[in-house]
């Protein structure tokens, strides 16, 4: 593109990446996004151009901590370098000088740590509508989740799934990459966690046989853990671990050679 900024594909409506080295605020930004309707992908900090190409944002929250004035420059800069993807910046500084630097550089808006969880969940959507974008439609890799509808499509197929097989893709979506316990879901989709948990098994049985009718297996469980959500073409923890070890052979052979 003529601008400077890389060719990404990007704007998942929806889906929020929230980038931060705080624990704390990852959880309460997203649980406060996630019960708003927002699908909530967590990452730390680190080279922003993968980050937007792997989960395809369609708003970033990045928490800059206490860094420095020129370093915040320099990752809200090249963010915007990358992508037009809306982006929330979270600052502990108080300093007016420092919130208007932020705006300068491509920040959509500024937020000063402590604020108002309700503050960011309203303005997330303010911005999302800005854009463009229909607050609750998740993209992930070939499957489509429009939770305002509760519509859901893979590879354009319409997915035709119960209340709680809906509640149960959802309750993944939102966790995307991250393994749920049954006991976890059960609390998730049903609301309570005293009950038999083969419950879980069966309507996990029924929503995987659904996706699967039009798609490989994204559903996938993790033994004596629970289950998790990886979209089409994400690699595995294994097929990664294979590809370091690909790697580390082939760098050893050349050495050798």
């Amino acid at each position: 593109m003529g601008d400077g900024r890389s060719d990404v594909t990007l704007g998942a409506a929806g889906l929020v990446l929230v980038v931060t080295e705080d624990d704390f605020m990852a959880d309460a930004v997203g649980q406060v996004l996630g019960t708003a309707g927002f699908g909530v992908v967590r990452r730390r900090r680190g080279p922003i151009e993968p980050l937007l190409i792997d989960e395809r944002p369609g708003l970033v929250v990045m928490d800059v901590g206490d860094m420095r004035l020129a370093e915040r420059q320099v990752v809200v800069s090249r963010l915007r370098q990358a992508s037009d993807v809306p982006l929330v910046v979270l600052t502990r500084s108080t300093r007016l000088e420092d919130r208007l630097a932020g705006l300068e550089a491509g920040a959509d808006d500024v937020l000063v740590v402590p604020f108002p969880l309700a503050e960011l969940r309203w303005k997330a959507a303010a911005i999302l509508r800005r854009s463009g974008q229909r607050v609750g439609t998740m993209h992930l890799g070939d499957l489509v989740i429009d939770e305002p509808a509760h519509v859901v499509e893979r590879n354009g197929r319409l997915v035709d799934l119960t209340a709680l097989e809906f509640s149960l893709l959802v309750a993944f979506s939102r966790n995307r990459g991250h393994v749920l316990s049954k006991s976890q879901l059960l609390t998730m989709v049903w609301g309570f966690d005293h009950h038999d948990v083969n419950l879980v098994e069966v309507h996990v049985s029924a929503l995987r046989r659904k996706l699967e009718a039009s798609g490989p297996r994204i559903v996938h469980t993790v033994r004596g853990v629970g289950y998790v959500l990886r979209p089409a073409g994400t690699p595995t923890a294994a097929e990664e671990r294979s590809a370091d070890l690909t790697a580390v052979g082939v760098r050893s052979t050349l050495r050798t050679a």
